[in-house]
């Protein structure tokens, strides 16, 4: 009756990762991308996320679409000029980011956006790349 007890439901497994805390039990990036650190967005590997320009209302602003099927979907985010705190990667190019660099993050409105660790380069963002 009960030889069946031991099986995983499929769709009850993807229903709980879903619902589970962002980052899930091994810690804040493992279970997106099985752990092999290929996190550059907390929680988010950059394979899942599409990334465009839509326009530059300043110098020192862009507003950007950012797709994200796993995360978040911003249609149109505004980006401020910064410089970068900690390495990491350009959600646009790919290219590597180094601490330091002249970068553009997501701006805050209230409570932190779900893609608040993202950077874009600002060179990528100047030479019209996106």
């Amino acid at each position: 009756m009960l030889a069946n007890a031991n099986i995983i439901d499929p769709w009850m497994q993807t229903i709980g990762l879903l619902s589970a805390p962002a980052g899930g039990p091994k810690g804040r990036d493992s279970w997106l991308n099985g752990g092999n650190g290929a996190r550059h967005v907390y929680g988010t590997s950059l394979h899942t996320v599409t990334v465009s320009l839509i326009d530059r209302p300043s110098p020192t602003t862009a507003t950007i679409s950012w797709r994200d099927s796993t995360r978040c979907c911003y249609g149109d985010q505004v980006w401020c000029a910064s410089r970068a705190y900690t390495e990491g990667v350009c959600a646009m190019s790919r290219q590597p980011i180094r601490r330091g660099d002249a970068v553009y993050k997501p701006r805050a409105c209230g409570r932190a956006p779900r893609n608040a660790d993202a950077m874009i380069l600002a060179s990528v963002l100047d030479d019209g790349c996106g």
